[in-house]
């Protein structure tokens, strides 16, 4: 247990780089290093909580989607794909092996038979449901030290930081590059 509770294992590392390399700025790893660890913790968490109820967090992905659509809970895997940014053969591979779980269906438009529409089944409503209750309950408890504002604060810096990404990817894709001349 750590002497002083206003450090962490990050400002260990950004000291341990401080003092072997002071000429490099690694403050990024201030923000970056605890969105990492946070994040390995949460997901072991949401690991554990999907095993319980026999599915993963790419199936919870799915038949959450499927289950916000609203009645009838179907969507197209294009949608679904779009929806969880993935390829639509990679949604495929999931809806495969959820058909096979019994926990969605696949069913062709009647008006035009090229669409496949997957389809939550009874069991799949079911195993979504008991598993959301859980799972919003367990994200609300692992936010519990943080109060309502901080968290509204937290959820507003990380949709500026998730933009801030994509704007950064997005003008290097654009820089042409040394190799490419």
């Amino acid at each position: 247990m750590r002497s002083n509770p206003d450090r962490d294992a990050v400002d260990d590392i950004v000291a341990q780089w401080h003092q072997q390399r002071p000429d490099l700025d690694v403050s990024p790893l201030e923000v970056f290093g605890r969105l990492h660890r946070s994040y390995i913790y949460y997901q072991s968490s949401l690991t554990a909580l999907f095993d319980r109820h026999g599915i993963n967090m790419a199936a919870f992905d799915v038949l959450a989607a499927l289950r916000r659509s609203g009645p009838p809970y179907r969507m197209t895997a294009g949608q679904l794909a779009e929806m969880a940014l993935v390829t639509t053969g990679g949604m495929t591979l999931r809806v495969d092996r959820l058909e096979k779980a019994g926990l969605v269906e696949r069913e062709r438009d009647p008006d035009d038979r090229r669409i496949v529409y997957s389809r939550l089944t009874e069991a799949g409503l079911r195993v979504l449901e008991a598993t959301a209750t859980d799972h919003f309950a367990n994200e609300s408890r692992m936010l519990a030290g943080l109060t309502p504002t901080e968290q509204a604060g937290l959820a507003h810096l990380l949709r500026k930081l998730e933009r801030s990404i994509v704007a950064a990817e997005s003008a290097e894709s654009e820089q042409p590059h040394a190799d490419s001349a």
